[in-house]
């Protein structure tokens, strides 16, 4: 399954007051890994980004002046998307501004069912928090030491970690090896492996979880009616 994450700069907030993309990146996943293929572009906007914008990705109108416009990689945009589930944080945003540069271009706008936005799956997770890119990646310990300027691509390499969080964690290939079968597994010893391998996995911090007493106590009291219980094994 291929995935896109997909970041933008932009010259200033307001799409419908002309302000216009300066920067796109985006990172290609496949089966929930980053595969290292990029897609990334500097634009030139045709005019000057507000000074809040400029501060925040720092890229002035010398540098991009000689840049192509988006018009001039419309093309590649488009194929490098292709059908692909396109991942966004505050998708609305970046749409819009995408959007935008596709009519201008006489293309056909991006398919809304394709879109993720990851505020929304951050929001479900998080409820009351701050849900930021840089509150997330704090949240599930991803470095943010050097973003003290934004950048798309960078952005977007960073919202990937994010993303495979919230959806449950990287996934990884998995590895077998060939002189290894099931009639190679010891059922007797599978507990012992297990607890062996529980003291001696590295314990991850849960940040801004609360336990609730009552729903704690009512765990408790199900794992004891559990017959054979893994957890009476693991915990003795």
């Amino acid at each position: 399954m291929r995935e896109v994450v997909l970041d933008t700069e932009t010259t200033g907030l307001d799409v419908n007051n002309g302000d216009r993309i300066v920067e796109i990146g985006i990172v290609e996943l496949e089966n929930h890994v980053q595969t290292g293929t990029c897609f990334h572009y500097y634009l030139n906007p045709e005019r000057d980004s507000g000074l809040q914008a400029s501060q925040i990705h720092g890229l002035t109108t010398e540098f991009l002046k000689d840049k192509p416009k988006f018009v001039d990689i419309a093309d590649q945009f488009i194929d490098f998307v292709s059908d692909s589930k396109i991942i966004i944080h505050n998708a609305p945003f970046d749409v819009g501004f995408i959007n935008s540069e596709l009519r201008k271009c006489e293309k056909k706008e991006l398919n809304e069912n394709s879109i993720v936005d990851s505020l929304l799956l951050a929001k479900k997770h998080f409820l009351g928090q701050s849900v930021s890119l840089d509150s997330l990646c704090r949240k599930f310990d991803i470095d943010i030491s050097d973003r003290d300027i934004h950048g798309a691509l960078k952005d977007a390499k960073l919202l990937a970690h994010v993303y495979l969080e919230l959806i449950g964690g990287k996934q990884t290939k998995l590895e077998f090896d060939e002189e290894s079968t099931t009639s190679d597994f010891n059922h007797e010893n599978s507990y012992a492996n297990i607890k062996d391998l529980y003291k001696k996995r590295k314990k991850r911090a849960f940040k801004n979880t609360f336990l609730n007493i009552s729903d704690n106590e009512l765990h408790q009291k199900s794992i004891k009616e559990i017959p054979n219980s893994i957890w009476e094994k693991l915990t003795s």
